[in-house]
């Protein structure tokens, strides 16, 4: 089931962006085919709609005429909605955070120690999060609500915000020392992380205007896995698991009904990071196809680390466009080295 949605909505953004094309609208078709890309990184389709969008854009003139702007003066200021920047669709994780029990610690607690302990919890959530790069868009009482991907976006955003939600659930272990020690209580949280898309931008009005809202149901649903975690958890949807596969443990929690949300979702626990570092790894991991048509390749590397046994220093520089099989390449070597002497030191670039 988690396949079927995932390739249905991969299907609802081809056939988006085919209209926009249709169109002529190429910054919608790029910032579709984009979507897609983030989602498949290997959908053809998407790349070759990118590319015309790119061919649109750059034969687009700059000094296209412009719709007639309303004139303005002192006395008839421009409105807030014609000077707001304008929304745009983003792909977008959201981590929803939530302290479990915190009712009864308004109970137990004198409301100025409650403040602390909920300041204490609030601060290990930011400190996790900002390690890796996210943004605490809202403090919703003892909760939490966290995009990855807007205002700032990476290309592994889903495996961030996995990432900080682990690093939540470690870093409440030395807050939870403590609180034994000063108060004897424990605080319990739950983390849920959904991926969709989103509208981002400036929302609200008079003196309440928030500058990076987002509409779509990916919060609700975010907030919705919150609910279904267990204590102590991550839960993810099948479509972030699927943006994530091969990098972490995970574990099916079964397929649930979540209030408000058409169709049963399938929810996974998030056990530990698998330590995978790339996504060659993870394909490494689940076993690689025979390295075809690189004979010529192989056999000059192999050429050159003989050289090396004999004492002639080589150095060989392998570059191509991404995807093309570099990485698989140098595993085929790796092989072929396997049981004879050698040091192999493995660097990799900040994504």
């Amino acid at each position: 089931m988690a396949n079927d949605r995932f390739q249905r909505r991969l299907d609802n953004l081809l056939d988006q962006i085919e209209e926009a094309v249709d169109q002529r609208d190429w910054q919608i078709a790029r910032q579709l085919a984009d979507d897609v890309l983030v989602l498949d990184p290997d959908n053809s389709d998407a790349a070759k709609f990118r590319a015309a969008a790119e061919r649109g854009l750059a034969l687009t003139p700059d000094s296209a005429p412009k719709a007639p702007q309303p004139e303005t003066s002192p006395t008839h200021p421009p409105s807030p909605a014609a000077s707001a920047p304008e929304a745009e669709r983003r792909q977008l994780t959201v981590m929803f955070c939530d302290l479990q029990g915190s009712t009864a610690l308004s109970q137990q607690l004198d409301p100025e120690d409650l403040r602390e302990v909920i300041r204490g919890y609030q601060e290990v959530c930011a400190g996790a999060v900002g390690r890796f790069e996210g943004h605490i868009a809202k403090y919703l009482g003892d909760g939490l609500l966290i995009y990855f991907g807007y205002p700032q976006a990476h290309e592994d955003d889903p495996q961030r915000a996995v990432r900080a939600g682990l690093a939540i659930l470690a870093d409440m272990g030395g807050l939870n020392a403590q609180l034994k020690a000063d108060k004897d209580l424990e605080l319990v949280v739950r983390i849920g992380v959904h991926t969709g898309l989103v509208v981002a931008g400036e929302m609200g009005g008079g003196d309440t205007v928030e500058e990076l809202a987002i509409v779509g149901e990916t919060p609700n649903i975010a907030a919705r896995l919150e609910g279904a975690a267990e204590p102590n958890t991550v839960a993810i949807s099948d479509i972030t698991a699927n943006l994530v596969k091969g990098f972490f443990v995970c574990e099916s929690m079964g397929t649930h009904e979540l209030k408000g949300i058409s169709e049963p979702m399938n929810l996974f626990r998030v056990l530990s990071e698998s330590g995978a570092q790339s996504r060659f790894d993870v394909a490494v991991a689940a076993q690689l196809t025979p390295l075809v048509g690189r004979e010529q390749e192989v056999g000059l590397l192999i050429d050159c680390w003989e050289q090396v046994e004999e004492g002639l220093g080589q150095v060989v520089l392998i570059s191509g466009e991404a995807g093309i099989g570099k990485s698989r390449l140098l595993q085929g070597i790796y092989d072929h080295l396997e049981g004879r002497p050698h040091s192999l030191l493995v660097h990799r670039c900040s994504p």
